[in-house]
């Protein structure tokens, strides 16, 4: 555990609110499609944000797994809420084993420097693919909040994300004003429905087959081996090692569903969204995790109203710059030719998958090392 102290000074609020691009998306899906319990999974998302501030005391992100997510909202409902709790249940016991058995270590030698870099690219490129998707819907919206973002980072100690937000629930109460209507606005206290209970052997199975092993290789270079090197590159005085992580993730996807809550992970993008507004320390995790769970447990209700209602394109702007984030800590002038071509075809074959774009890339490092190919 880090010893340093979090901080919940301005900069740390606006940071909290940096991963929003991705998380929003998200539950609105589990929520409005797969039928996913607002409240369970909001709490169970504060309850791990509250544990990674306190523990690694770094953005720490806690993020739905977006293959398992992908696949989940993409069914339109076909896959129930449980076999996704069994999914979260299989993904935990897999990183548990793995960090437990040390394979990590060896895992973790195959994946290199370019393979990284070239994982981070792709996900840079694909959060900016989709945010542009996302920003058109309302092109003029999203424009100004770009702008707003880019004149008012000229001023280090200015939330300019808070701005962008309060413009986009604006817009949302204007054109929906029954979001702003007193009866939405009370409190109704609820209380999680823990799944554990309703899990059965064959949810458990069938998510892992369907959901948690195709998840696997995205969360090893994304979640686990990038992730690593980002947080010991921003942060060299709070190393993690990916043994430490895999644990992590196993910890945290066997707490999750047991809170009524998804598989989530601790994505390296989160972690450039939280930093890019200003996180330095867990603080930003420990706010949001606070808010989530008030949220859960008082105002779900309301909270899913102004999510649906927000303009997407806000979510896209976030979405954007965390985006953008990712891509642009992936370069470095002294590289070899060899190098290019790994981190290109990494992130080119990962925007469509990056799971098989990351095995892609670590294939062709074992047959440029072994003077199988030239390039």
């Amino acid at each position: 555990m880090s010893t340093q102290s979090n901080k919940f000074t301005l900069n740390e609020w606006a940071g909290a609110f940096g991963d929003l691009g991705i998380l929003i998306p998200y539950v609105i899906g589990y929520v409005a499609i797969v039928g996913i319990d607002p409240v369970g999974l909001l709490f169970s998302f504060g309850i791990l944000m509250i544990g990674s501030g306190l523990f690694y005391k770094t953005p720490m992100p806690i993020q739905p797994m977006k293959a398992i997510g992908g696949a989940a909202i993409a069914s339109g409902g076909a896959i129930s809420p449980a076999v996704i709790w069994g999914a979260g249940v299989a993904t935990g016991l897999m990183w548990l084993i793995l960090g437990l058995s040390g394979s990590m270590k060896w895992i973790s030698r195959l994946v290199t420097k370019p393979v990284l870099q070239g994982i981070m690219l792709g996900l840079g490129l694909a959060f900016m693919l989709e945010s542009i998707r996302m920003i058109k819907t309302d092109l003029p919206l999203g424009l100004l909040s770009i702008a707003v973002i880019l004149i008012l980072n000229r001023f280090e100690k200015f939330p300019s994300i808070f701005i962008v937000l309060l413009i986009g629930i604006f817009l949302a109460v204007w054109q929906q004003p029954a979001l702003a209507n007193p009866v939405n606005l009370l409190p109704h206290f609820k209380t999680p429905s823990f799944a554990l209970p309703a899990l059965t052997w064959d949810d458990i199975l069938t998510g892992a087959l369907i959901l948690a092993l195709p998840q696997m290789p995205l969360t090893l270079g994304n979640a686990i081996v990038a992730l690593t090197a980002e947080n010991n590159r921003m942060f060299p005085a709070k190393e993690v090692s990916e043994r430490k992580i895999a644990l992590s993730h196993g910890i945290i996807n066997l707490l999750s569903p047991i809170l009524g809550g998804v598989p989530v992970c601790h994505g390296v993008g989160g972690l450039a969204g939280h930093t890019r507004f200003g996180a330095k320390t867990g603080g930003a995790l420990i706010i949001l995790g606070s808010i989530l769970i008030t949220l859960s447990l008082f105002f779900s209700s309301s909270l899913i109203l102004l999510l649906e209602a927000l303009p997407k394109a806000t979510v896209g702007v976030l979405l954007f710059f965390a985006g953008l984030e990712l891509a642009v800590g992936t370069w470095v002038s002294s590289r070899t030719r060899e190098d290019y071509v790994i981190i290109m075809a990494t992130a080119v074959i990962g925007l469509s998958h990056m799971g098989i774009g990351f095995v892609a890339g670590i294939l062709l490092q074992q047959l440029i090392q072994r003077k199988l190919i030239k390039v």
